[in-house]
């Protein structure tokens, strides 16, 4: 099936969102609909729309000249294998001592480094995001300073990449928990691919509700790779569920976003002890002090 693309750029991003909100009325409608800022300062939004029919240029262009954006770039993409365009384009990620790769790259693994395999289609939790590379960071940097987790949980795991870093360095079994069953499935696979059975405990959860999470707690490492709103409230929760002294590592935070962030777990008496930004992603790392 043929897939056909539409890309503009205006000035502004309520500008880029109604073009974008406008674009979901066309017909033949989009399957999918993209607003992102150019990241080189100057304003510019790139508003990009997704077809499995040819698009209406027509419409395409009156919105452009009511919107105030440029003409519409209409493209047919070719076939393409996506999982094998990804295991071409994403390269192994090295972050500290950590070095995550899919097995498309096994040759490459170093003999000094702990290796995380996880496989190519699953982007999100790969290494190459902002976000888990701030946190593979973080941890490693944690580590190199003396610290040594022996109680360590993942809230929001997804690939459960993080707590196979945790399980690879300290010998004690890890905790994570998504919310998604599909995600606690991607889980136990990786763990099982990484051979590290046993050593990760994978329960469907919605923050730290779960019995096991729990009978665990409190714990000295709390990583939470998910999103300001649930990190916000999720921050009463952290509070009770870290020994005094525990770090939180936590991400998923827009740049602009991590003030808010910070000063919601320093009510809560977790406080920063060092922030790294990646391209628009911050990740922070917290202590808590009594």
């Amino acid at each position: 099936m043929p897939t056909f693309t539409a890309l503009t750029t205006l000035m502004g991003k309520p500008a880029a969102e109604a073009l974008g909100a406008a674009m979901e009325r066309l017909i033949p409608e989009p399957t999918g609909i993209g607003v992102f800022e150019v990241e080189d300062g100057s304003g510019l939004w790139e508003v990009g729309g997704y077809f499995t029919e040819h698009p209406d240029e027509t419409a395409l262009s009156l919105l452009a000249t009511a919107m105030g954006a440029k003409s519409f770039a209409v493209s047919e993409l070719p076939e393409t294998d996506w999982v094998a365009h990804v295991r071409r384009e994403l390269a192994p990620v090295e972050a500290g001592r950590f070095f995550v790769y899919g097995s498309h790259d096994a040759d490459k693994v170093p003999a000094d480094c702990e290796p995380l395999l996880i496989e190519a289609a699953m982007a999100f939790g790969t290494g190459h995001h902002g976000t888990t590379l701030g946190c593979l960071r973080a941890v490693d940097r944690l580590s190199e300073g003396g610290f040594q987790g022996e109680n360590v949980a993942d809230i929001g795991c997804g690939t459960a990449v993080l707590g196979m870093a945790a399980a690879r360095i300290w010998p004690n079994p890890v905790m994570v928990s998504d919310i998604d069953e599909v995600a606690v499935d991607v889980a136990n696979a990786n763990v099982e691919a990484n051979n590290l059975v046993g050593r990760i405990i994978a329960v469907e959860a919605a923050g730290f509700d779960h019995p096991d999470l729990l009978a665990k707690a409190p714990y000295d490492l709390v990583f939470a790779n998910i999103l300001k709103g649930p990190l916000i409230a999720l921050a009463p929760d952290m509070a009770t569920n870290l020994v005094d002294n525990g770090y939180a590592i936590l991400s998923g935070i827009l740049n602009e976003q991590a003030d808010d962030v910070i000063a919601v777990y320093a009510q809560n008496g977790i406080n920063l002890v060092h922030r790294e930004e990646i391209v628009e992603w911050t990740t922070l790392t917290l202590q808590k002090k009594t």
